[in-house]
């Protein structure tokens, strides 16, 4: 059996998911699944120890002395990205190592490593949600998809931040041996085979968790509960005791988004949690979420997602 090549890239001061991540479900795959075994190869510019940014080291073989063909090549993203791509010993192989793959991915701010070696020039592409402005802004000319957790173009691959380079390997597992062997290797890992939602929604509740602002985190924490209740800005504002216009203000400068959006992504997250693991109706999904009908729903998720209810339950429900 001819063992697929798994070429691993990190530098100084990566993060260490992104490499353990996507490393973690070949791993499993190669344990768990009779089809296959892949063979991973950690790589840096020089090689030895590697330093992330959690303090912990792994060891690297130096990536000019990687040759042949190699079946998928992962960039890993990190803390000093100016620096790394300013490494043109490492950008240079990364376009060498490239050619030579038969597919090419990025977790997380690694998009900005295959951006400066011009592996993205014309490309859909995606990087954690924080620096989906700054990519943009670099290079004008990929298309950034701010919202997706991965994008595939051609034989290229990004994801979003750090845990999303999991979602990204199980979507490379589906694809080399199908659906029902990644989910194998998901349940496993106890993940999600494919999370509901983009990363903008991950964002907007993670940020949630982090309001300083005493009353706005009351509020954000008392929302899930009372997703059929009137949640407009009047209702939202009395709660806080603060003026309309105050709490917009307060609101969006704590949590990066507005009062309506963030209300939106969490009946989002609860329909879609209801769509993957229930029988329920839509009319049921809906009502319960807070959407009222599934007409408003269907609407909020062709906005949010491009996509239908029912379509995400045919693709990601387990019922």
């Amino acid at each position: 059996m001819i063992e697929p090549r798994i070429v691993i890239v990190g530098f100084p001061s990566a993060q260490i998911l992104d490499i353990t991540g996507p490393l973690e479900v070949f791993s499993t795959a190669s344990r768990f699944l009779s089809i296959t075994r892949y063979a991973t190869q950690l790589v840096s510019t020089d090689g030895g120890p590697v330093l992330t940014t959690s303090g912990l080291e792994f060891a690297t073989s130096p990536i000019d002395e990687v040759l042949g063909d190699i079946d998928t090549l992962v960039i890993s993203g990190g803390r000093d990205m100016d620096e790394a791509a300013g490494d043109t010993k490492l950008v240079d192989n990364i376009r060498r190592l490239a050619a030579q793959a038969r597919r090419v991915t990025s977790v997380c701010s690694g998009a900005f490593l295959l951006a400066a070696a011009g592996l993205l020039e014309g490309r859909r592409a995606t990087t954690h949600w924080a620096e989906c402005a700054q990519l943009e802004r670099e290079y004008p000319n990929i298309s950034v998809e701010p919202d997706a957790i991965y994008v595939k173009d051609g034989n290229v691959w990004t994801s979003a931040g750090v845990t999303a380079g999991i979602d990204l390997a199980l979507a490379l597992v589906a694809e080399d041996h199908g659906r029902k062997a990644a989910a194998v290797v998901a349940r496993r890992l106890v993940v999600y085979l494919r999370r509901s939602g983009g990363q903008g929604q991950f964002s907007a509740l993670l940020a949630a968790q982090s309001a300083d602002d005493e009353p706005i985190r009351d509020l954000l924490a008392w929302i899930p509960d009372h997703l059929t209740d009137d949640l407009g800005i009047p209702v939202m504002a009395a709660r806080t005791h603060l003026s309309e216009r105050q709490f917009s203000r307060v609101f969006k400068s704590e949590v990066g988004i507005t009062p309506a959006e963030h209300v939106e992504a969490v009946r989002m997250e609860a329909a879609c949690r209801l769509l993957e693991t229930t029988n329920s109706t839509m009319e049921q999904i809906a009502r319960a979420c807070g959407f009222g009908t599934p007409e408003t729903m269907n609407r909020a998720f062709r906005r949010r997602l491009n996509t239908t209810p029912t379509n995400h339950r045919y693709h990601f429900g387990s019922v």
